[in-house]
Parts: structure tokens; sequence; C-alpha cells
């Protein structure tokens, strides 16, 4: 077996609209598919695949948000290849009242923020091809200065 590519990733929220308004709305991110089915509900989107993305509404309860906790740590995004894109995403995040923590990762420049239900988000821009010589340079975190 060999993994070819990730497929798709599914967050769980507590409320669906609201996912769909912050992914869709905030994001951007085209939505292509809803499930309703025996009170199982979910939400599709596409980003050029037959779903890239995906939210699953659940009740919340017994949920952790600690940072130290097992489990997924955040979902990113790639908006581009350049610094004005990156600044044009955090002047609309600022605007919906949504705190971003930009960081240079070097071979990417990033926003790293909180969905509604707290799950971590990241949107990035890609800034150097470096990695593809010198793979460690992936494991850079410094301050960026938008």
């Amino acid at each position: 077996m060999k993994v070819r590519a990730l497929g798709h990733v599914v967050l769980r929220v507590t409320n669906l609209e609201r996912a769909e308004r912050f992914y869709s709305g905030v994001l951007g991110l085209p939505l292509c598919a809803r499930l309703d089915q025996d009170g199982f509900k979910m939400t599709f989107f596409s980003l050029g695949n037959h779903h890239d993305f995906a939210v699953m509404e659940v009740s919340g309860e017994g949920s952790s948000r600690s940072e130290s906790a097992v489990g997924l740590h955040h979902v990113a995004f790639n908006i581009g290849t350049t610094l004005d894109e990156l600044r044009e995403a955090k002047a609309k995040l600022d605007a919906a009242g949504i705190a971003a923590r930009p960081v240079d990762h070097e071979v990417t420049k990033s926003l790293y923020f909180e969905d509604p239900d707290g799950n971590g988000v990241e949107i990035y821009v890609d800034a150097s091809d470096v990695w593809r010589r010198e793979p460690q340079r992936v494991a850079q975190l410094m301050p960026l200065e938008l």
C-alpha cells in the first residue's frame, strides 16, 4: 500500500449552519453537498475534487479543547503565493472578529485561528520551495509581521 494524497478532512462541529457560514462565508470554501439523513448531518466542500473538506454536526458533549488533548490540531488551506493575499485574508478575518496569529514557517507564511467550535485552522501562502532541497526547512517557526 502507498498513500498517494490526502483525500479529505472531516471536522466535528456543534452547529452545522454556523460552521457553513464560517467555512463558506468567511473562508470562501465552495459548498458542494449536504447530507441530512436520520439525524446525521454533514456539509461537504470541494476545491476541485469530489470533496476535500466536510463538517459533521455532533452534540459536543464530552469534547475537550485543551491544547494538550489528543486529536486533530488544525486543518490548513492554501490561499495563494503572495503576502498581499495573506494580508487580504487577515483583513477579512479581522472584519469578522476572528483573532488570527501570523507565523513565518519560511516555506509558508501562515495565519492560525479557530473556527466557531474551537477547531484549529491555518490558512497559508506558499513562500519558498527550499524544502525540496532541504526537507528540514519545513520545521521553521518565526514571528511574522503583516
